[in-house]
């Protein structure tokens, strides 16, 4: 069959072991992201199998129905907000996703982006490659205020690991960030107010959805400390739209490091976060390590595999019909 293989954005998809489970199809990777709908629909066009990351790409309507060939759509990951369920079950194809969601990445790339933004890695090493010799000042972890907005898997790893380096660790969230805190021995805090004022670091590890879309706020984000830094590994969504850029601009936080962005790729730098000194910005890399990759593209290839062979898959637009899916093959 031909896979397509859409948004290999690391050029790494064939150096995968998992790979190997695609053998004997025809392969076609993009390495790029495709400048518009057309040329999407264009790459797409002889797909019968595609393989995509997440949100990485968006499949409307009317680039599902540009897809005669298209029988399955393999999500690397378990959750995504592009792609039109309802338009793949009318025209019979059957998309499957992950189940494993590991939280060490994630994490780890946390821990990475506080320590080089407190300690300002990222300015002084550009510093000594201009031929500068470094002169500011940075922030020591210990004895420092670590706020953890959302204690799940991730936010809990990130608080143990600042934790062991001497931080206090500061939780605001819902019923089960609480309860999780107390288990802990962290300090839960008096008020969301008390909350982004203390906070000398401000990590955000909500999950996303209708209820937490926008759940920091301008107002929020003006309460913190002229110093402080305010980290978001998880979504750009969760955020006031706007909201950071302008309060950066203001001078509280003082600085942020981010990964996630409302609009991904950023490409030619065209974002303002990306204007500002006192920002660090990856593109969203969060997950983005060897084991990780093998875990998630390993299920999504598997699952690929039993397409092909009339296995076992884990279908998510469950309404769509053998008749309908049969008809195409």
């Amino acid at each position: 069959m031909h896979i397509v293989i859409a948004d290999d954005y690391q050029r790494c998809v064939r150096e995968l072991e998992c790979f190997s489970l695609l053998a004997g199809h025809d392969i076609t990777v993009y390495e790029t992201a495709a400048k518009d709908k057309a040329e999407l629909i264009k790459r797409l066009s002889a797909a019968e199998i595609l393989v995509v990351v997440r949100e990485r790409i968006t499949l409307d309507e009317e680039v599902i129905a540009a897809l005669p060939r298209l029988q399955h759509i393999a999500l690397v990951g378990r959750h995504t907000k592009t792609i039109d369920f309802e338009a793949c079950t009318r025209h019979g194809i059957v998309v499957t996703n992950g189940v494993f969601a590991s939280p060490i990445a994630p994490a780890e790339l946390t821990m990475a982006l506080i320590l080089a933004s407190r300690r300002n890695v990222v300015l002084e090493a550009n510093r000594m490659r201009a031929g500068e010799w470094p002169s500011t000042f940075s922030y020591r972890l210990d004895g420092s205020t670590l706020g953890i907005y959302g204690l799940g898997v991730i936010g809990e790893r990130v608080a143990r690991a600042c934790a062991a380096l001497g931080m206090n660790i500061l939780v605001w969230g819902g019923e089960g960030s609480q309860t999780r805190a107390k288990a802990a021995g962290y300090e839960i805090a008096e008020s969301r107010e008390s909350f982004f004022k203390r906070a000398d670091v401000l990590s955000i590890h909500l999950r996303y959805g209708p209820s937490t879309k926008g759940a920091v706020k301008l107002d929020d984000l003006r309460l913190m400390k002229p110093s402080s830094l305010f980290v978001n590994t998880a979504r750009a969504e969760l955020i006031e739209p706007d909201a950071l850029v302008t309060a950066l601009r203001e001078g509280r936080p003082g600085s942020a490091a981010v990964d996630v962005y409302e609009v991904e790729p950023v490409l030619n730098g065209d974002h303002p976060l990306l204007k500002m000194d006192n920002v660090i910005c990856m593109p969203h890399l969060g997950w983005a390590d060897k084991e990780t990759f093998e875990l998630y593209y390993g299920e999504a290839f598997e699952q690929v595999r039993n397409f092909a062979t009339d296995g076992p898959l884990r279908i998510v637009n469950k309404d769509v019909t053998r008749r309908a899916v049969s008809a195409k093959k």
